[in-house]
């Protein structure tokens, strides 16, 4: 009887002890390496279930070479993750290394919405310097980059990616100064670009959009 007691006592500190073990949350944001998230299409490549026009919507990954301006976002120049990630053919994959941009892929902004001549890259432009960016049901994924180039690599990098949209979210994303990056399945016009901002953010600003550019990929 008193052994029987020894052991049922023992039992529970045994299971306090397992209860007491601080479980791993599931916090978007405390997934800094990426390793944890769910990077299929599925969780929209990592951006989870919020698209980027719906309020506490987070980006995905960060491709460009500076991941100290996106310390919380998975970065897919990160050997490590990207190694990861090729065991994993039907998730997000780190796009191939590029060039050094040039000064005439630089995401300034233009006087008007009139697209460019067809670049040589293989992308149209569609429309230029907006107030609004691109919301659709086609939409795929969306993270943040450094320029231009680094968005079109990502479109080149996530199957069935026919549309690149690049624009400031002013007050967004934290504060970030970097270009989001929004991917869809089918090339959008300026008809498209209706999310035009106003979420109040955590400091009491209100985001806006602001120099919205749509790069068409060629079939």
């Amino acid at each position: 009887m008193k052994f029987s007691t020894l052991l049922t006592a023992a039992l529970a500190v045994g299971v306090a002890a397992v209860a007491a073990v601080p479980q791993r949350g599931n916090n978007h944001d405390d997934d800094r390496g990426g390793n944890d998230r769910d990077f299929g299409r599925g969780n929209h490549y990592g951006a989870g279930p919020r698209r980027p026009w719906e309020r506490d919507s987070g980006p995905g990954w960060y491709f460009g070479r500076h991941p100290n301006r996106a310390p919380r976002v998975p970065c897919l120049r990160d050997e490590n993750l990207c190694r990861e990630l090729r065991r994993k053919p039907r998730d997000i994959q780190c796009p191939n290394p590029h060039p050094t941009p040039s000064s005439s892929s630089s995401p300034a902004p233009t006087s008007s919405s009139t697209p460019n001549p067809g670049p040589s890259d293989g992308y149209t432009q569609t429309f230029a310097n907006l107030s609004g960016a691109t919301q659709t049901g086609s939409y795929l994924t969306y993270g943040l980059v450094d320029t231009i180039d680094d968005c079109k690599a990502m479109c080149n990098s996530v199957e069935g990616c026919a549309f690149a949209n690049t624009y400031r979210d002013v007050n967004g994303k934290g504060g970030s100064l970097l270009l989001t990056c929004s991917l869809f399945g089918v090339c959008q016009g300026p008809e498209s670009a209706t999310n035009v901002g106003g979420q109040s953010q955590p400091d009491g600003s209100i985001n806006y959009i602001a120099n919205s550019d749509g790069w068409c990929k060629s079939a």
